[in-house]
């Protein structure tokens, strides 16, 4: 049987990440969590139920990044070739590492797989709803993984693991590096975890998507240069939509009121969105979140550059 140990990180997680452990407990050789500052008695509830505890020391910005990272330093590929990585806030699906780790066992070429990541109470609220619809990725070769997956420790280790001062999107900059490398990152059609996202109100989905944004602009910094183009498509969209367009349509009244036609744009391009679903309900509020979320991307845009000029960075939580 190939040997798999677990890396949880968490904060606050509670009665979540008290589920998460135990639906790794018996399925794994070796559990690693590692706490970014909690104040719950997380750590404490993680050494009952027998996981080894990382404290993150609280004198260097805590990033889940760095978290993953302290957990993968405690492992060795000798001991433990694949690690499960999972975030707190999630459970393991029945099933999912016996399918996940015959795919690798069949296919070397593979570094890492992750299969459907589903939102445990979609129906709570339009955000639940549409995270859970983000997460429903194309099945095959893929050019990144999200926060939970299954990796072949040692190439993960050959490239560095996880760069730690990368506040958001350090799994799809990570999955990039390991492609350079020559492995493959495949989405598997299989159930691999639920989460509990958790998001009741716009202004934790405003935050989930500025932080998106700032993932967006800081890996475009990194590798926006490259083959890749590594998320400069997205960052693009998001300037246009959520500041230039509007910047110009301001500056345009102020010459002649004309120029507020501009502003037709958006519901023009919420349209366009919704006819992908078939104008259904469902398409309409998702073309709308769209385009609304171009704004808190942008403002998450700028947020990078402004904090990359004055050399300071910090978490944008969302819950």
């Amino acid at each position: 049987m190939t040997r798999i140990a677990a890396v949880v990180i968490g904060r606050n997680e509670g009665a979540r990440l008290a589920a998460c452990l135990d639906s790794l407990t018996g399925r794994v050789q070796r559990i690693v969590y590692v706490d970014s500052g909690s104040h719950d008695g997380s750590a404490d509830l993680a050494r009952a139920k027998g996981a080894e505890v990382v404290a993150l020391e609280m004198a260097q910005p805590f990033t889940a990044a760095r978290a993953r990272n302290a957990g993968l330093t405690r492992l060795s590929a000798d001991d433990t070739p694949l690690v499960q990585l999972i975030d707190g806030d999630c459970t393991l699906r029945d099933g999912w590492l016996a399918v996940a780790t015959a795919h690798l066992d069949a296919h070397p070429q593979v570094g890492v797989v992750c299969g459907r990541r589903r939102e445990r109470h979609p129906d709570a609220s339009v955000y639940n709803r549409l995270c859970d619809a983000e997460w429903d990725t194309p099945v095959g070769d893929a050019t990144a993984c999200g926060g939970d997956a299954l990796m072949r420790l040692a190439p993960v280790q050959a490239v560095g693991g996880f760069r730690a001062d990368l506040i958001a999107g350090e799994e799809p900059e990570l999955c990039l590096r390991l492609r350079r490398a020559g492995w493959t990152i495949r989405r598997l059609d299989a159930e691999m975890t639920w989460h509990d996202a958790a998001i009741t109100g716009i202004a934790q989905w405003w935050r989930r998507s500025r932080r998106a944004g700032h993932a967006f602009a800081e890996g475009a910094a990194l590798h926006g240069a490259g083959p890749e183009r590594h998320w400069v498509h997205e960052t693009r969209r998001a300037v246009f939509w959520g500041a230039i367009l509007p910047l110009v349509t301001m500056i345009g009244a102020l010459i002649h009121p004309g120029a507020l036609v501009l502003l037709l744009a958006y519901p023009a391009q919420i349209a366009r969105l919704a006819a992908r679903g078939g104008f259904s309900r469902t398409a309409w509020q998702d073309a709308w979140f769209s385009v609304l979320g171009k704004f808190a991307e942008a403002q998450g845009i700028a947020g990078y550059h402004i904090a990359r000029r004055r050399g300071g960075r910090g978490l944008i939580e969302y819950k």
